[in-house]
């Protein structure tokens, strides 16, 4: 029997939050428009430049557990880049072997080059794995 197929697409959250590397931590804090956002994608600064990403666990780790100022320290200086970028078409099942090679449990969703989403290990396990025989 073949395994059903479920793509990244079938799973990843389509709510992104963007922000500017230039903002300070409060700033990017402050304009995450969505509740259950845990991830910041850094916008590239020009057409040749990568994404970048924070993830709320970085902004612990590299901020609050340091006893950095949220208003003196800036997203360029938490952030992670060049973010590694999913494609929308990728088995959930690559996508977790991934994950686990590079030691990122949440990563930005690509299509024809432009961010449509964020898929995470809880995206993975909850929507997919129930669909997956």
């Amino acid at each position: 029997m073949t395994p059903t197929r479920i793509s990244v697409k079938d799973v990843m959250k389509h709510h992104v939050d963007f922000v500017d590397g230039m903002k300070t931590v409060k700033q990017a804090l402050d304009e995450m428009q969505h509740v259950e956002t845990k991830t910041l994608i850094v916008n590239k600064r020009h057409e040749n430049d990568e994404w970048g990403i924070v993830i709320i666990s970085d902004i612990a780790r590299k901020v609050l557990a340091v006893d950095k100022s949220i208003d003196r320290t800036n997203v360029y200086e938490v952030m992670t880049k060049p973010a590694l970028t999913i494609r929308q078409d990728m088995d959930i099942r690559y996508c977790a072997r991934l994950f686990e090679q590079f030691g990122i449990s949440r990563a930005p969703v690509v299509k024809h080059g432009k961010i449509i989403g964020i898929v995470s290990y809880t995206d993975m396990v909850l929507k997919g794995m129930c669909n997956i025989e």
